[in-house]
């Protein structure tokens, strides 16, 4: 195996982490073939092969999978990254979804592509992310400052209940704690009526209340209003 040390001016050496081998395969002779900078140190496809590999190798950055049926990104995270707190995370997922992007950027990992990027993009943000910039997809970098700022309708940071809502679930409850009604709420985002009451009833269930008088006073404390 690859010795757990580099040094300095050698490729950068990644670890993949994905329960797909072929998918593995596939970046593994994207890496080597194309990107002399870049060296595959290491691969596991499960979350405790993936904790043991990266504990032995310590590689420069690991490509993470966010879903795996042993876990995910934010497990392997959760246990290693207190450890080695200079190895750097790197999320590569079909997932666009705003609670697995959120679950894993709250975990640590240092950016978040899905993998529909290409060979030559996931190099650059490789790159990217080792010498310390936070990589993302385009459509995921805005959600992501919404998220991670003090805007209105943004989830301030460490709030767990908040990360359960969808960008248009947070709309949606900020106007019902504005005082809208559900047709104004329609009218206001575009969608229709039965749609808000979807969401609504999403954010009721998520949020453990029973009532929009509760939903605005929840909202109104974490600063959406």
């Amino acid at each position: 195996m690859t010795e757990p040390s580099s040094e300095s001016g050698a490729p950068i050496r990644v670890f993949l982490v994905d329960d797909h081998g072929l998918f593995r395969a596939g970046v593994r002779a994207e890496l080597e073939r194309s990107v002399p900078d870049l060296a595959v140190a290491g691969e596991a496809g499960s979350v405790d092969e993936a904790v043991a590999g990266i504990r032995h190798i310590r590689p420069d950055v690991v490509l993470l999978d966010v879903h795996m049926p042993d876990g995910g990104g934010a497990e392997v995270l959760r246990r290693i990254r207190p450890e080695l707190p200079d190895v750097v995370f790197l999320a590569l997922s079909v997932s666009d979804a705003a609670e697995d992007v959120i679950a894993v950027i709250r975990a640590g990992a240092r950016g978040y592509v899905t993998k529909t990027i290409s060979g030559r993009e996931l190099a650059d943000a490789v790159r990217r992310v080792r010498s310390g910039d936070a990589v993302f997809s385009p459509r995921l970098a805005g959600f992501v400052l919404d998220v991670f700022s003090d805007r209105p309708g943004a989830a301030p940071p460490g709030d767990p209940e908040l990360d359960l809502l969808t960008r248009r679930e947070r709309d949606v409850l900020r106007l019902l704690a504005r005082g809208y009604a559900y047709k104004e709420i329609a009218g206001e985002l575009f969608i229709s009526v039965k749609t808000v009451e979807t969401h609504v009833s999403s954010v009721l269930r998520k949020t453990q209340l029973s009532n929009r008088y509760e939903l605005s006073r929840w909202a109104s404390d974490r600063r959406l209003v």
